[in-house]
């Protein structure tokens, strides 16, 4: 458990930082954390690439994606699914492969251990005169093989390094004039033109795909129930509310905490 400061030794207060502190380091219990502003996505930003939609498409559910991100996301499954069963195939071939020779190596063991008994019925003679002046020659030739075999190092090193070459920015050149900026595109309701963001509730009404804000429904479009841009008639399935982002101090359409579910200590 963790000790009081030096000032606090006869305090019978356990503080949270105190129980939060014990729980990390037990590994017992389910830790939270609040998210922050850079954990969460803003409203017009795929749920997949987590960048600001081109083509974007909702779920009944109102989750944002983006098109292309669909296709890709769907393209590299198709294709880790192939990568892996090619991986299968060749560890399944692998091991058959393994198996046949573990099988032809214990045959040979077999013939070899056979050998090794027959050799052993019958003995030759040594010659314990020539057999010690053959040692010293096969000593004498390692010897020398391993004299005329080693590296010199009178030589020089060669060096490998390269400098990389120059260029020019065309951007700091004297010449260069500086780019003229463009107004930024904001997103707009498509009735009220209110600008929109994380902190106002959107809308897509799905006959023409318009974003609206929520308060445009619920005070002009509820009231005859007809898309504005393409003049159909609304149901309460034609009215998708838009996920959005928020900060990590103020609630929106998200789930603000992580939580991870931790064995829990029995008594």
């Amino acid at each position: 458990m963790t000790r009081h400061g030096k000032n606090c030794t006869a305090g019978a207060v356990y503080t949270y930082h105190e129980k939060k502190k014990d729980t990390a380091a037990s590994g017992y219990g389910t830790q939270s954390i609040r998210l922050g502003k850079d954990a969460i996505k803003d409203f017009d930003c795929c749920c997949l690439s987590l960048q600001p939609c081109q083509t974007p498409v909702v779920t009944p559910d109102g989750f944002l994606y983006e098109k292309q991100a669909i296709l890709e996301y769907i393209l590299h499954q198709k294709t880790d699914i192939a990568k892996k069963m090619k991986a299968y195939e060749k560890q399944k071939q692998a091991q058959k492969n393994d198996s046949q020779l573990e099988s032809k190596s214990e045959e040979r063991e077999k013939v070899e251990k056979f050998k090794t008994r027959e050799n052993s019925i019958v003995s030759k003679p040594i010659n314990p005169f020539t057999s010690g002046q053959n040692r010293v020659g096969e000593k004498i030739r390692m010897d020398s093989s391993s004299s005329s075999s080693a590296p010199s190092c009178s030589g020089p090193v060669a060096s490998s390094s390269k400098s990389l070459p120059s260029f020019w920015i065309p951007s700091l050149t004297p010449e260069a004039k500086p780019t003229l900026l463009k107004k930024p595109d904001r997103y707009v309701c498509a009735v009220t033109k209110d600008v929109l963001g994380n902190s106002i509730p959107c809308a897509v009404l799905r006959p023409s795909g318009s974003v609206v804000t929520q308060e445009c429904v619920e005070k002009l479009i509820k009231m005859d129930m007809t898309d504005p841009v393409s003049g159909d008639k609304l149901s309460d399935k034609d009215i998708i509310p838009l996920q959005r982002g928020g900060t990590g101090f103020a609630a929106a359409g998200v789930e603000l905490k992580a939580k991870e579910a931790r064995p829990v200590m029995q008594v």
